[in-house]
This record gives structure tokens, sequence and C-alpha cells, in this order.
């Protein structure tokens, strides 16, 4: 509860008796919301500049009040700021400590302005830098994953469907279908800047405000490219949180995937992938042990991060407009989604980039669970085979090895001129794992002559996006 230099709450003429303990342990977020105080200051400092500007107040109440804003940071910052509990928030918390630096003009920083509008500037702003820092550790991670790409063209691998082997794919190739999928994340997570680029601040609590403000230079100052339309609208608004969330909670469920492959390729019925003693731990009791803890606690730290979008929908569901105090819960899981993030990402990076690929195996297993057949039908359906008949053929053909324990590969052309008599020898080009892959030339396919111009894309991509810098620049 906050107070002014008389002790007094700022609502003390309307509530006489001081919230209770309970009270003031359940409303209490300042160890939640401390993380805006440079956004709250700076909201602040604008602020006054505007009102300053618009004449509403003095050129001596507004360098006081920015004096004691600047003051405030470099303690916050030094650690020397007294955090008290019984101020709530962050934004009350700095109000106070302001008040004991300059006296009664503080109270002036409020003018034309409510909490409503106040808080949800600063998470704007707060939530618009996390976008930005967590695009950056997506580029690492593609970056990475092409580097190791562009050595692996010719790699083979077996490619599964259902954990089962399926085709022979280039291993670049693969890797590149991670690289596609961050892509995606970078824009969610781009396209959630045009939502967090209109500014609440000046729509007071619900209804704006009778001053004469210019949100126009407040938008400009703080980084926003316009003002929100409606009042209402802004305070009672946190589509902007969800799709921060929706893109968090889409983007690690992508690296769960990732880590699962790595903990399934590392397994001893896989053996495909060699992790780094750096991510890996042992057994307090099986000493052969090297567990892949690093991927599985990514695989399990997603489902708390699907969790916090779960957790803001169901606050969110059944408000009424405009603003109600259970809209102070849209922080948490921000906060949590985005020290999640920050740490999976890079670790993600590190994970990969350390791994050592066997590739012997990798070129040893794609052959096997016969996954040169749909070359067979293929190959009968380019001589005119219907393609259903085709594939009965193939099967045909798979049984015949399975019966006599031989792969396609070791089908000699009279038993392959049994099953048709359209197999001939040509069909043997076919039955390779390398002739397999340079036949998939279609566009985004899997051959050689395809993954070079995948890899070309990428990096004429990766070169031509925008490099989010940080640009805050106040000029008061």
């Amino acid at each position: 509860m906050v107070k002014n230099k008389n002790n007094m709450a700022i609502w003390g003429s309307r509530i006489k008796k001081d919230a209770s303990t309970l009270f003031q342990k359940v409303g209490n977020s300042i160890d939640i919301d401390k993380k805006l105080f440079q956004e709250d200051i700076l909201g602040s400092i604008v602020h006054v500049e505007m009102l300053f500007r618009q004449k509403i107040i003095s050129f001596k109440i507004k360098n006081k009040i920015i004096f004691g804003l600047n003051k405030i940071e470099k303690e916050i910052l030094k650690n020397k700021f007294e955090y008290n509990k019984k101020y709530e928030d962050i934004h009350m918390n700095i109000e106070k400590r302001l008040f004991q630096i300059i006296g009664e003009e503080a109270g002036y920083v409020h003018t034309a302005r409510s909490r409503n509008d106040q808080v949800i500037t600063d998470f704007k702003m707060w939530t618009t830098s996390a976008t930005k820092e967590i695009n950056k550790n997506l580029d690492n991670i593609i970056k990475t994953i092409l580097k190791i790409s562009e050595k692996n063209i010719e790699t083979i691998m077996p490619g599964f469907t259902h954990l089962k082997n399926a085709q022979a794919v280039s291993f670049a190739h693969y890797l590149m279908s991670y690289v596609e999928m961050f892509n995606r994340d970078k824009k969610r997570f781009t396209y959630n800047l045009e939502s967090l680029s209109e500014n609440p601040l000046g729509v007071a609590a619900l209804t704006g405000t009778s001053f004469n403000i210019d949100r126009n230079f407040t938008s400009k100052k703080l980084g926003f490219k316009r003002p929100t339309n409606n009042s209402i609208d802004t305070v009672a608004d946190r589509d902007f949180v969800l799709d921060f969330l929706y893109s968090v909670s889409v983007c690690s469920m992508h690296i769960s995937r990732i880590a699962e492959e790595l903990i399934i390729w590392s397994s001893d019925g896989f053996n495909l992938i060699n992790l780094s003693d750096k991510i890996v731990t042992g057994s307090s009791i099986m000493p052969q042990k090297k567990n892949p803890d690093i991927a599985e606690l990514a695989r399990g730290k997603s489902g708390r991060l699907i969790g916090d979008l779960t957790a803001l929908l169901v606050t969110l569901k059944g408000l009424p407009f405009a603003y109600n105090r259970d809209l102070q819960e849209d922080k948490e899981p921000v906060f949590d989604a985005v020290d999640t993030l920050e740490i999976l990402l890079p670790a993600l990076t590190g994970m990969v980039s350390t791994t050592i690929f066997d590739r012997e195996k990798m070129a040893t297993g794609a052959p096997l669970g016969f996954s040169l057949a749909t070359e067979i039908a293929d190959f009968l359906a380019k001589e005119g085979v219907v393609f259903a008949q085709a594939h009965e053929i193939a099967g045909k053909a798979v049984a015949l090895c399975e019966n006599s324990g031989r792969q396609l590969e070791e089908l000699t052309l009279t038993e392959l001129s049994t099953l048709h008599p359209k197999l001939t020898d040509s069909v043997k080009k076919s039955l390779t794992v390398k002739g397999a892959l340079e036949a998939r030339d279609s566009y985004g396919a899997t051959s050689p002559k395809q993954v070079r111009a995948q890899l070309g894309r990428l990096d004429t991509l990766m070169n031509s996006q925008q490099q989010w810098i940080e640009t805050r620049v106040i000029d008061l």
C-alpha cells in the first residue's frame, strides 16, 4: 500500500484503514515486477517531459522529477535501492522513493496517468526487448545448424517415420528441417512486435484524460509506432501477452522435439550420435551411464512454458472490461517464459554444436528396413505401370528379402524380373542409397543439388533479415 510523504495511503481519504497483512501478501507483486524498473523510470521521464511540453507542469518540476528518477535508477543498478513490500509493486516503490528524494512535487509524476496505463506501457516495452533478444538467440541456433549442414550435404542418414526406417535422406536436409521450424518462430516473434508497437500511455484508468496530453510525443520517445485507439480496450487488452506466450510455447515445443531426437539418436538402440561430456551426467550407481540430462530437461521445461500460456488464457477468459486486478497475474508467466527460453536456446545451440555425429553408422543404417522399396515402385511407375500395382510389386520384393534374410539391393536381376518383366538391369541403379538421394530432385527435396539450393536460400534469408538492435534513445 503506497503512502505519501505524510505516510498516508494515496487513497487514504477514501479508505481509512490500512490493508491487512494477509491482503498485502496476496496483492504484493514487487518480487516479480521489479524487473520493470528501467521501463517504469523511462516511461515516467518521457511522461513528465510531455507534461512540460504541453505546459501542464513547470520546467522546474519536470527537472526535479527527472533528477529524482535518474537517482533511483542508479540506486537500483548499484543494489542500493530498498524495496518495500508494503508498497505493492515496482511502480509504487519508485514513486514512494521519489517523494523521499524531491518531496511533495513528486506527486506531479502521476498527472494525467493511472497505474493502469503505466503498468501496461512498462510491460509492452519490456516484452519488446525480450522479443528482440529471443530473435537473436534464434539467429544463433540457426547459424549453428547451417554451419553443420554445409559440411554434411553428402552425408547420408536414415530418415524415419514412426521411428522406423523410411527413406534415406541427406543429413544436411534433415538438419535444415530444424532451421525451417526456427525461422517460423522468428516470424511469429517478429509479427508480435507489431502489436507491441502501440503505445498505451495516456489512456489513464479507462476513459482517457481531460489534460491536453500529446500521446504521439510519448509514442515516439518510447519507441512505439502509434498510440492505441481505444482507452477501454487498452487497459483490458492482454492479447500481446498471449501472442508472446504462444510464440514461446511453439518455440519450446520445437526445442523439445529436437531434444527428443537427440535423446533417441544417442540411445543404445540407435547410437547415431555421441553427446559431449559437457552436456551429460552419470549415474549414482551405474558407472557406465552417460545420460542425456540436458536434452531431457529441455524437453521437460517445454511443458511448463506451454502451461504459462494456458494459465493466462484461463485467467483472461472470464474477465469483464476494463481493468481487473486479475491482470496482475500476466507478468509472472511471461518472466518465467523468457528466463526459461533464454536458457534453453543457448543450451540447444551448445548441444548441437558439440554433438559428434557418427556418419559411418548413419550411412550403414540408411538402407536398412528396406528403405529403398519406394525406388522399385517409382521405377515401375516411370515405366508405365500403374502406381498401385507398382507398390504391390515392391511389397513382394520386400517379402522376398525378408524370407531370405537379404536387402533389396542384394536381389538378383532374375529374381527382380520374375516379380515384373519391366524390372530390368536399369533398376539396379536405383537400388543404391546414393542413387535414391540423387533421384529425389524436386524442389525442397533431399538430393545434393536441392540441398545446396536450400542452403543458398537460407543463407540469403539470414543475410537479408533485419538485425534487431536496441534503439531506445531518449533525447531530452
